[in-house]
This record gives structure tokens, sequence and C-alpha cells, in this order.
């Protein structure tokens, strides 16, 4: 009775917490299928008594009108949606090779000053981002790239956080199959695609999830390399929507979160395992 009581005490605050955590989605979703006058008439705080808005979550009217002018209408808003994928793509998948190609040389080489070099890896990720933006507008002004995709692409391809993630992951790997291999005659090469790759599978995939809504939801990068507005990712468009928009500033929110939601479900398992094992291995 008394562990029924506990396990029923677990569930109901873990509810309540997913409950609160999913408030401002349903939130958002709900709002987006709202007409603008309904929306415009939930926050106006001039017609309510008690100084509170109405925070409704079953539209009066489902409309689709704000999916309709974002989609069809304004095509600055897919313009800016190809944007995003033009730059988080590349660099996802730069990054991945760069990654598992350091990672493997990182944890199956040993060579003098291995730990060091793996130790400025980990200062290099813990330095706060603002700090590096000023190195890489001066490089990226030298080699002539802004105002250019490249000048995103080439700092997010070369990350810290993925050589630290594979390596931890990597390390985890018995080395006995790696023996077995060079017995056979394998080199590095084959090791490495048939073996090491293969066995990373889950750090792999929980690298591509974590980056890719790293750098789908980037904004200091575009606004500071970018000055081109149409060469700007989706990232920037919410907040250039106007005050008596809120309608489409809804619908624009949902569908700026669809290819994280829909990444996320994909591969949740790759995801869970992936960090489990980085962190158990580390």
């Amino acid at each position: 009775m008394k562990e029924s009581l506990k396990t029923g005490a677990r569930f109901s605050v873990l509810l309540i917490l997913a409950l609160i955590m999913l408030f401002p989605l349903v939130f958002t979703v709900s709002n987006s299928f709202m007409t603008e006058a309904e929306i415009r008439f939930n926050y106006s705080m001039e017609k309510k008594d008690t100084g509170y808005v109405n925070l409704k979550w079953i539209p009066d009217w489902v409309s689709l009108e704000q999916y309709k002018v974002l989609l069809f209408d304004r095509m600055q808003f897919l313009i800016m949606f190809w944007n995003s994928l033009l730059l988080v793509v590349p660099i996802v998948v730069g990054q991945v090779v760069v990654a598992t190609m350091a990672s493997f040389g990182l944890s199956q080489f040993q060579f003098r000053g291995r730990e060091t070099l793996f130790f400025l890896y980990i200062i290099t990720m813990l330095m706060p981002f603002q700090v590096t933006l000023v190195p890489n507008y001066l490089a990226m002004d030298w080699l002539g790239l802004l105002d250019s995709r490249a000048a995103i692409i080439l700092p997010g391809i070369f990350s810290a956080f993925g050589v630290f993630l594979l390596r931890q992951f990597m390390i985890g790997i018995p080395r006995s199959y790696v023996e077995a291999a060079k017995i056979d005659g394998a080199g590095y090469v084959t090791i490495f695609v048939h073996i090491i790759v293969p066995m990373s599978r889950p750090g792999i995939a929980a690298l591509v999830i974590l980056m890719f809504v790293d750098y789908w939801n980037m904004v200091e990068q575009p606004l500071i390399f970018l000055h081109d507005a149409f060469k700007q990712p989706l990232s920037i468009y919410l907040s250039r929507i106007n005050e008596g928009e809120l309608g489409l500033a809804f619908a624009a929110a949902v569908l700026y979160m669809l290819p994280m939601v829909f990444v996320f479900l994909y591969a949740e398992n790759d995801l869970i395992e992936g960090i489990q094992l980085s962190g158990v291995k580390g």
C-alpha cells in the first residue's frame, strides 16, 4: 500500500511537470489556428475587467489563413526556410565527418600530448560562444567570406563539442575488436569505416540531433556574418513579424519547430542511447 502511494505520488509529480513543459507548445499550436480577430480579443487588456488576458485552448473558429499567408503569399518565409537548410545541413554533415575522424585519432592512437590536446578541446568547448564571435568575424573578413554562407558553415563544421562527444563514445569500444581486425590485416581506414563508425552509430545520431537543433536556432551568427536579409535563416524571421500580426507569429513558430520535432521523433532512441553511453564510457 505504501509503495503504491509512493508510485502514485511520483507519477502525479511527473505528470504535472510534463504538463507545465508542454503548455507553451500546446498553447502556440492552438493559437496558430485562431483568427487574427480572436487572438486580438484574447490579448486585449482594454476589454478585461480583471486585468488578465484570456488564455484560450480551443479556437472559436479554426482558421488556416495564417498558414496560407506564410506558405503561399509571403515568399520571404520559404526563402528563409531554405536558407536555414542550406546552412544547417552542411554544418551537421561536415561536423560529423570531422568529429568522427578526430575522435578516432584521439581515442585509438597513443601519442605524446594526446590528453593535453583533448584538454584544449574541452577548454574551447567551455568558452562562452560570444567570445569566439570576434575571432571568427576577423578570420572570415580576412578570407573575404563575410556575407556568405561559408562564414557560418566553416566555423560550425569545426566545433569542439562533436569531438568531445564522439571521443567519449569511441573510448568505450572494446580494444579487442580493433586488435582482431589488425591481426586479420585490416588497416586503419578499414577499421575506421567498418568497425568504429558502425559501432558509434548511437553517438553519431545524438550528435546529428543536437547539432541540428543548435544551429537551426542560431541567431547571433547570421545577424553578424550575413548582412543580406535574403541570405538569413528562418531563426531571424520571427523577430521581424510586425506587432499587429500575432496570428502569423504563432503559425510561423509552429512551422519553425516542425523540423526539430520530426528529427527528434525519428531518432529519439538513438539520442538517448548515444548520450547515456557517452556519459558512462567517458
